[in-house]
């Protein structure tokens, strides 16, 4: 029997919702809804806005709408009815804030049994305390100076209106052990672990209570989230054991670094996970690159759709290093995935960006944006790209004269090149104006003046795109069909012999 049968497992992710919801939150919440998944457990979505300075509003409506994007749908949490957050699922409610009274009762309760208490210290006493800290070299740490005041003490400061915290009475002696699901064996010096603020003047609570509380409540199983949290888990384990609780088990992911090494900075990333759509990237594309920036398949596959990872997921396989972000990897795949569309699904991908771009509106029509796009579908790496790539099928261009000349080849001589150009395109028919009939009559054009290829092909292509690099004239052709094909033509023999 594996470790994950004999109780349902039960994850959340638990974000603040101090702005857009980012890639390395998105990160965090697909391994979470991974593991739930793969075990056939559920996937708890919990907004932790106990921090009100840091409160953005939309921001709650942000992470809802970023997850049901990506199709992790969870099974309990705050849902959205127009702008009113209202719950889903029996351990409600999900936003912190709403909560209040249930972490006052057991920040009391610990303050009763003497596992925690009042603190009256000032705001300057304590950034005097850490600044002398700091000149012992001694890593700043609150010196338990209110863990000794008696019965009286605390009475006076009460009556003097003085204003409190609760702190947790850490133990000083002995460790705290855990076994991380990544990275195993892990162990702390309880001396060294500080007193940690739980309720703060506000009454609100610090994430510490919180997030110990409500995991218990919500009976959550298996807590995955970022490596920054592994020197808080101890006081996390310290808070199981005064409430006599159950401790979570942990998998503490690693972060997310730049592709040559270094810690990654916003500035690294775009602002929201979804704006990486706005960049042109695929949906697939980016939950593919997610997948694999902490955690690898079996074998040396890189496309992997979401249902194949939910299957083999294996938090065993998850890196203990750092997960990379390489934007290179990420275009490379938003390619594949681009590739792999039909020209019809590539084209309604596309409209939205080349609407944008201002090349066409809502009524331009299907049949000839599936030929335009077909041009550059196996090029660009992603939809950003295409508009400026084929913006030239929109526009008929005016090219320089002597661009639409070969190398060293005269204007009169391309001009002479493009009149059997002309005149052989008009010779196909409206029905078999496709690019294997024209190539073919082009060539045999050629071959039958006895021309150089480059003299023919090259002022045809510029003709068409009035580009030195593009698609293939036979392809451009076909694609603007035959009336714009032999009016780019004709304008381009009138630039040369202008």
């Amino acid at each position: 029997m594996s470790l994950f049968e004999k109780n349902k497992v039960r994850v959340r992710f638990a974000p603040s919702p101090t702005g857009s919801m980012h890639l390395g939150s998105l990160y965090i919440a697909m391994y979470n809804y991974l593991f739930a998944k793969h075990h056939m457990g559920d996937f708890l979505l919990r907004i932790e806005d106990t921090d009100q300075a840091r409160f953005v509003p939309g921001s709650i409506q942000n992470i809802i709408n970023t997850l049901k994007w990506a199709g992790f749908d969870y099974d309990e949490g705050p849902i959205l009815n127009g702008d009113v957050v209202s719950d889903k699922g029996a351990h409600g409610p999900y936003l912190q804030s709403r909560r209040l009274d249930i972490y006052k009762k057991y920040a009391d309760e610990l303050v009763a049994k003497g596992h925690a208490y009042p603190c009256f210290c000032t705001a300057e006493r304590l950034e005097k305390m850490r600044n002398e800290q700091t000149l012992r070299k001694e890593a700043p740490r609150y010196d338990g100076f209110c863990r000794r005041l008696t019965a009286a003490q605390i009475a006076e400061q009460r009556a003097a209106g003085a204003k409190e915290v609760i702190r947790l009475k850490m133990p000083q002696e002995g460790t705290a052990k855990f076994t991380d699901l990544i990275r195993g064996e892990i162990e702390f010096e309880n001396k060294l672990i500080d007193d940690q603020v739980l309720i703060k003047s506000d009454g609100f609570p610090t994430y510490h209570l919180a997030v110990v509380v409500d995991d218990h409540l919500m009976e959550i199983t298996h807590v995955i989230r970022g490596e920054e949290w592994i020197s808080s888990t101890p006081k996390h384990l310290a808070l199981y054991s005064f409430f006599g609780w159950k401790p979570t088990q942990y998998a503490h992911m690693p972060l997310i670094l730049k592709a040559g090494g270094g810690k990654l900075s916003k500035r690294d990333l775009a602002a929201s996970a979804m704006e990486y759509i706005d960049q042109g990237y695929t949906k697939e594309a980016l939950l593919n690159f997610i997948a694999l920036m902490g955690w690898h398949p079996a074998g040396d596959k890189e496309k992997v759709g979401m249902d194949e990872v939910i299957a083999e997921f294996d938090i065993d396989r998850v890196n203990k290093a750092g997960a990379t972000y390489n934007p290179e990897k990420l275009d490379w795949l938003n390619g594949m995935y681009i590739r792999a569309m039909s020209p019809e699904e590539f084209a309604r991908a596309a409209r939205p960006f080349l609407m944008k771009a201002g090349l066409i509106d809502a009524s331009f029509p299907d049949f000839k944006l599936v030929k335009y796009t077909a041009l550059e579908q196996l090029r660009v790496k992603k939809f950003t790209e295409l508009a400026p790539a084929i913006e030239f099928m929109f526009k008929a261009p005016s090219p320089e004269k002597n661009t639409l000349c070969w190398k060293k080849q005269e204007p009169a001589n391309a001009a002479a090149a493009l009149d059997g150009v002309l005149a052989t395109l008009a010779d196909i028919k409206e029905n078999e104006f496709v690019a294997e009939k024209i190539e073919s009559d082009i060539k045999t054009m050629i071959a039958k003046n006895s021309a150089p290829v480059g003299e023919t092909l090259w002022p045809m292509r510029v003709g068409l795109s009035g580009r030195e690099a593009s698609p293939g004239p036979f392809d451009i052709a076909a694609a603007l069909g035959k009336n714009e094909s032999l009016s780019r033509i004709q304008n381009a023999i009138n630039i040369l012999r202008s």
